[in-house]
């Protein structure tokens, strides 16, 4: 149900209260409204070379976010998907593995952190076309999934992170990346706090 024209949204910076909050159940999403922020994020992530936005970064309170994972220049081995709007989320199962990756936000420009997600989640969500999906990610787009829930969850990456000195300027992972992949490291724990 994509509309037909499209506007690159602002994204809110660290610091705006609304990032900090726990958002609303979507309940129209068949709307004129919400088909057309649905256009506008991925209009708006893809513009800025994103994986993945959610309703808060661009001042909307509601469970909502866009999974676009694709090649770019700011994640070069990103798995290449369809912009996918996902609707009123759960995490319904985790794996006990958790990676260690370096992640990016379009909220928090210029920093990267190096955090600790869940290898695996099973899913449950809604589509743009009102249709139930449970699904499982795994890696890259599993990363994605938590890293945009965080966001409707009021909570951001840099939350997440175990120490300071895992926070990094844009310019020295770009460093990094030129050298070599990053490294990732497995951790073997149940739960990760403040998530589920």
């Amino acid at each position: 149900m994509p509309t037909t024209e499209t506007t690159l949204l602002q994204v809110a910076q660290l610091g705006h209260p609304i990032l900090r909050k726990k958002t609303k159940e979507v309940t129209n999403i068949s709307s004129t409204e919400v088909q057309s922020l649905i256009d506008d994020m991925i209009a708006t992530v893809m513009d800025v070379d994103g994986v993945g936005i959610a309703a808060p970064q661009v001042y909307k309170s509601i469970r909502l976010f866009i999974i676009a994972s694709h090649p770019n220049a700011r994640y070069p081995h990103a798995p290449l998907m369809e912009p996918t709007a996902i609707i009123n989320p759960k995490i319904i199962k985790t794996s006990e593995e958790i990676l260690k990756d370096w992640e990016g936000c379009l909220s928090i420009p210029g920093i990267r952190g190096f955090v600790p997600r869940y290898q695996s989640i099973d899913v449950e969500y809604t589509t743009r076309e009102g249709r139930q999906v449970k699904q499982a990610f795994t890696d890259f787009v599993a990363r994605i999934f938590q890293h945009e829930f965080d966001h409707i969850e009021g909570i951001m990456f840099i939350d997440r992170i175990e120490s300071s000195k895992d926070l990094i300027s844009e310019k020295e992972y770009q460093k990094l990346m030129n050298k070599k992949k990053p490294p990732k490291k497995i951790l073997h724990l149940k739960r990760l706090s403040n998530h589920l």
